[in-house]
């Protein structure tokens, strides 16, 4: 029982030791902490404030070396941060045609980013210098590139549209001088019957590494309907007839098949097409067949397709 006693006092004794140690340890450190003290560090440079009308594509320096002196506490939170600090470019100097920013102002800018507590006692004295590229703004059309493939009795109702039309692009002026349109990747829809849309990335062409673009996706839509067919009799218009001659073709009248909307289709008459046939390149071809080439110039907007029955009639010709 005894020796039980004695073993657990000896183990008392051991906690208490670590206990003060650990105190005794705690405030030596703080105490440390407290102090000022002086450290080397290295800055990574994040460049900002670039021209509107330009882009920076190099800098002679990414990172800067410098002294610093803080308390202990501020180098220990220092050092768990990154060591980043902005470089304003906004008033960059140009010398003897290089771009570049002296020790003395990008020095003022680091001292404004660091804190109260903390003094910067040396900075290494090397002048900065860029290598910009004027830059300028293109708005470009984007070319779609879709292959569709309707269902038996359908079309396309009016033209495929792409939301936005233009992009806006900027970069070096050297750079997007030659493009002059932007493509999406080919898309192909197969058994449509209905509207479509559709959303795409454009595709960025190698040639423009450094160019950025207003917006990188469109969207491509279209209208789909069901289509009838109609034949419309139209009379055939002579042209080039000589004054002194009449004519008569066989026949009068030719059939135009037409495709459209059902709805369209309703609506549509033999006024709404021209049908004219060319006498003088009938004459000139030495026409021994008595026949006239037909040729359909007139068909309203809302006819898909238009198709002449007939491509050639015959003819008599008499004096008045």
């Amino acid at each position: 029982m005894i020796e039980k006693i004695k073993n657990g006092l000896k183990k008392r004794k051991v906690k208490l030791f670590f206990v003060f140690l650990l105190c005794s340890f705690s405030a030596w450190f703080v105490s440390n902490l407290s102090e000022s003290y002086t450290s080397n560090a290295t800055f990574d440079l994040n460049f900002i404030g670039v021209p509107e009308d330009k882009m920076l594509m190099s800098a002679s320096k990414e990172k800067i070396d410098v002294k610093l002196e803080a308390v202990g506490f501020q180098f220990l939170r220092f050092n768990f941060n990154n060591k980043i600090v902005n470089i304003d470019l906004s008033k960059v100097q140009k010398q003897s045609g290089k771009y570049l920013i002296v020790p003395n102002q990008y020095q003022k800018q680091i001292e404004k980013q660091l804190s109260s507590s903390m003094r910067l006692l040396q900075i290494v004295d090397d002048t900065i210098f860029f290598d910009f590229e004027e830059v300028t703004t293109k708005e470009l059309f984007v070319e779609p590139i879709i292959e569709l493939n309707l269902e038996q009795n359908y079309l396309l109702d009016g033209l495929v549209e792409v939301e936005p039309s233009t992009i806006s692009i900027t970069g070096p002026t050297n750079e997007i001088d030659d493009i002059s349109v932007l493509k999406t990747p080919k898309i192909q829809l197969d058994d449509l019957a209905s509207d479509f849309s559709k959303t795409v990335f454009v595709i960025k062409p190698d040639s423009l590494p450094n160019s950025s673009f207003s917006v990188d996706k469109v969207t491509i839509s279209g209208k789909v309907s069901r289509f009838s067919e109609k034949i419309i009799e139209v009379p055939i218009q002579v042209l080039n007839l000589p004054e002194n001659m009449l004519i008569r073709t066989f026949p009068d009248e030719i059939k135009v098949l037409c495709k459209a909307k059902m709805s369209d289709l309703k609506n549509l008459s033999s006024a709404d097409f021209v049908v004219t046939a060319d006498y003088h390149e009938a004459a000139d071809e030495n026409n021994e067949t008595n026949k006239l080439s037909l040729s359909l110039q007139k068909v309203p907007k809302n006819v898909f397709e238009a198709i002449l029955v007939q491509k050639r009639v015959e003819y008599v010709l008499r004096n008045k």
